[in-house]
């Protein structure tokens, strides 16, 4: 372990970063000599929202390489509701069973993230959303936390440890302006020193009157204003937004948009999407409630079980043309124009194929798109 109290990778990766009853359980298990041949699925019992979006699926199997099982998933990226199994994992259970505890932090917390965004950006419509959050977890999973808001949907994210290719977007911090006599010079230090690719969007609520300074900060350069923390404004911040909006019209602007952040939900895009023109949201991704994934077992050497409130026996996700799901018992006919969504992802402990972090994300602005229509 690190000086910031972190797991290693090899700690995880060998089933040790687990519950404490699972290594008892395989201690008994193998004392009495049993190891039974299993088939478990992880599925959800509810969701506040009705669905979510499946992530953290490469972690996963990086997880579980090595072991002697088969694993199927939905594809990375997936719409899944309560009761679909996401995940199959076949093998006898000795063999897989400590691992658990890490298989299912690693999609409850990445799939949690994602689905919240999936949820903004089909609230924000055709406006940008950015993914401001990671300050609000541990530093340690910035890269799990930017990678689940970009497969969720969103259009940059702001951590410098994103993985590859994801756009950084960011702006000012409010310490900047503070830096300076007065915001005019802090723009304009930002507009002549800032790298040519980066956008010139200034904050402009930091000492005075809002549409005051977004003028100001136009007159020097300002392709959009940043407005923060809206909670923390006195008055209406529609009309606030809309001040401003008048201001940098009626003095030439028209081009000049507005970009709001600051504690931002799902109900403030729908409220001001019709005037702001970019989202920068953070805790409600960042921080979002994970998915209350379970692992049960569903059959036993060939023999349907489960425990009281699940199904019984190895299930099929049938997805529509349209989207829409169906699930049967293993083995039903497949319905008509379906395709089955349970894809084998591990060959007795061999990875077969990785999810595409852009592929997982297409499929997710699919699906939006599929229930905005």
């Amino acid at each position: 372990m690190g000086i910031f109290q972190t797991i290693d990778d090899e700690i995880i990766r060998a089933g040790d970063c687990t519950d404490i009853y699972f290594i008892r359980t395989e201690e008994i298990l193998a004392a009495e000599d049993k190891n039974p041949k299993v088939t478990a699925e992880i599925t959800v019992s509810s969701l506040p929202d009705g669905w979510g979006i499946l992530c953290g699926l490469s972690d996963a199997l990086w997880l579980l390489e090595g072991l002697p099982i088969d694993v199927y998933a939905m594809p990375e990226g997936s719409m899944f509701y309560p009761g679909e199994p996401v995940i199959r994992i076949v093998g006898n259970y000795r063999d897989f069973c400590r691992f658990e505890t890490s298989l299912l932090g690693f999609l409850c917390h990445a799939s949690g993230i994602a689905s919240a965004a999936a949820l903004i950006k089909g609230c924000a419509g055709e406006r940008a959303v950015y993914s401001f959050g990671s300050r609000r977890q541990h530093p340690s999973i910035a890269e799990m936390i930017e990678r689940s808001a970009w497969i969720g949907g969103v259009d940059g994210v702001s951590n410098t440890c994103a993985p590859s290719g994801l756009p950084l977007i960011g702006t000012m911090p409010h310490s900047f302006v503070m830096c300076y006599d007065n915001p005019k010079d802090s723009w304009v230090s930002f507009a002549k020193h800032a790298p040519e690719d980066v956008p010139r969007v200034m904050l402009c609520d930091t000492f005075c009157d809002e549409k005051r300074e977004a003028l100001s900060a136009a007159k020097r350069g300002a392709v959009a204003i940043r407005l923060d923390t809206p909670s923390s404004r006195k008055g209406d911040m529609r009309s606030i937004l809309e001040e401003v909006r008048w201001e940098l019209d009626v003095n030439g602007f028209e081009n000049v948009r507005l970009f709001l952040s600051g504690g931002l939900g799902a109900g403030d895009i729908l409220e001001f999407r019709d005037i702001v023109d970019a989202f920068g949201v953070g805790g409600a991704i960042a921080n979002a409630p994970v998915v209350d994934f379970s692992l049960d077992i569903v059959e036993i050497e060939g023999k349907p079980v489960s425990k009281r409130g699940k199904k019984s026996g190895v299930k099929e996700v049938y997805e529509f043309e349209n989207g829409n799901h169906i699930l049967l018992p293993a083995g039903a006919p497949a319905p008509e124009n379906t395709k089955p969504m349970l894809k084998i992802f591990m060959k007795d402990g061999q990875i077969l194929s990785m999810p595409d972090m852009n592929k997982s994300r297409m499929r997710v602005l699919m699906a939006i798109q599929n229930m905005t229509e």
